[in-house]
């Protein structure tokens, strides 16, 4: 790799660090939000976990909102037409208010039947309904902010869109603790935390539109490109969904404690999941502007450049934590029967970093280049022969926690391997401004 083709690694931290403080910000506050409720006893817990994940998979449905955004607007950018690429983020926004004002409209009477369909007729589903009712009102401010974050790391800029997210966050977990405890909430007052967070970060993205100059009004040619590319993602978020939120509802009906466990669990590999993807961030950036720009050559040796970071990275996150396997689950939950789960799938978690590392970063290059063709394909193949099928074995076998994380690991390994293989491959390497 000669010296113009390497990408500087100060260039990558530049856009990766703002983007993981991005990534990181919803699922810290999501932990601080676990830590606030699971104070209140495991049904609280429960309830948490089954609304999180049915709320957090409405929302990953529609992340093309963010990463589809991000990809086309690198291209265009790259190929030097910013503003076409900010018009991008414009029809994305309208996209994110009209599909997020139908999810409220459908969530307040679906929350309920989706709830029981997971978890059963109990305790635990009716905590989540109440929950989920209230959380859904943050539903359009999520979206749109998922397309500030597109547009924004499209035009190489994720200094300002942390900023956003972190004011949102902050403010919501000083308030989230004294709704619950001090207020009375309990559970509800997370939800009502939840949503005002979602709209301070919301506003801050729509005052970022306004003061750009471009047109802010619909445009329904743009859209539609949005949604080409957006149904592949769709149908990739949809195979993720099926596999988490299956392993919720197998881990619902093992036990209060299981769900509890896997809650925690999860939790931190959302995160740290997240956290690496701030690595894919800088790929999908860096890709789609060299492609756009016509340097493929520049393109294709950046993805292996990215895939040795997030070995290194994964590496690291993988030792940490190791070795804090004795000391923080405590800090989410006191219950001794969730605490007695946890090790159960705490070590899939710890031994699946570096794994997670490649894999992000692979996504990333592959996102930037617009292949999500092959993406869709790749992870429906991965969930349909790995992680549904351990998944339900769990189920009818008993297996608890052990063989949710076993499907999961597998899930990962043929990612991997199917990843590794397109990069090494010509197809997705196709310049121009678009795809």
């Amino acid at each position: 790799m000669t010296d113009n083709d390497r990408v500087p690694p100060r260039r990558v931290l530049g856009l990766a660090v703002p983007a993981l403080g991005v990534l990181a910000a919803e699922p810290l506050y999501v932990l601080v939000d676990t830590a606030v409720v699971g104070h209140l006893g495991a049904l609280p817990l429960a309830g948490l976990a089954l609304g999180g994940v049915i709320l957090s998979q409405v929302a990953a449905q529609l992340t093309f909102l963010a990463y589809g955004t991000t990809s086309r607007a690198a291209r265009l950018h790259g190929a030097g037409r910013r503003e076409e690429a900010v018009e991008e983020g414009v029809q994305a926004t309208w996209l994110a208010l009209g599909v997020g004002v139908l999810l409220i409209a459908l969530g307040q009477v679906l929350a309920g039947p989706v709830a029981r369909l997971l978890a059963g007729d109990g305790e635990v589903a009716d905590a989540a309904v109440g929950w989920i009712r209230i959380a859904l009102f943050g539903a359009p401010f999520i979206l749109v902010t998922l397309a500030g974050n597109g547009w924004m790391r499209g035009v190489q800029e994720t200094a300002r869109p942390l900023r956003y997210v972190l004011l949102g966050n902050g403010l919501s977990a000083v308030l989230c603790p004294v709704l619950v405890y001090p207020v009375g909430l309990g559970l509800e007052g997370s939800a009502i935390a939840n949503v005002v967070a979602q709209v301070v970060s919301a506003s801050l993205f729509f005052r970022a539109l306004f003061a750009e100059d471009v047109a802010l009004k619909p445009v329904p040619a743009l859209m539609r490109a949005q949604l080409g590319l957006g149904r592949d993602l769709i149908v990739r978020s949809l195979a993720f969904q099926a596999c988490f939120v299956s392993a919720a509802s197998v881990a619902a009906r093992t036990s209060i404690a299981a769900v509890g466990a896997h809650q925690v669990v999860l939790q931190l590999w959302m995160f740290l999941a997240l956290v690496l993807d701030s690595l894919a961030i800088a790929a999908q950036a860096i890709v789609g502007a060299a492609l756009g720009a016509g340097e493929r050559v520049k393109a294709r040796r950046f993805a292996w450049q990215i895939t040795g970071y997030g070995l290194v990275f994964g590496i690291g996150l993988g030792i940490v934590f190791a070795a804090v396997a004795g000391v923080l689950p405590k800090v989410f939950t006191t219950d001794p029967g969730v605490l007695a789960e946890i090790p159960h799938a705490w070590w899939f978690f710890v031994a699946l970093q570096p794994i997670a590392g490649v894999v992000f970063a692979l996504d990333g290059v592959l996102l930037g280049a617009g292949d999500a063709a092959f993406l869709r394909t790749a992870t429906l193949l991965s969930a349909g022969i790995g992680f549904l099928p351990l998944i339900w074995l769990s189920l009818a076998f008993d297996w608890g926690l052990v063989g949710i994380w076993t499907g999961l690991s597998l899930f990962m390994l043929l990612r991997l391997v199917t990843l590794v293989l397109r990069t090494r491959s010509e197809h997705w390497s196709v310049v121009g401004a678009v795809r």
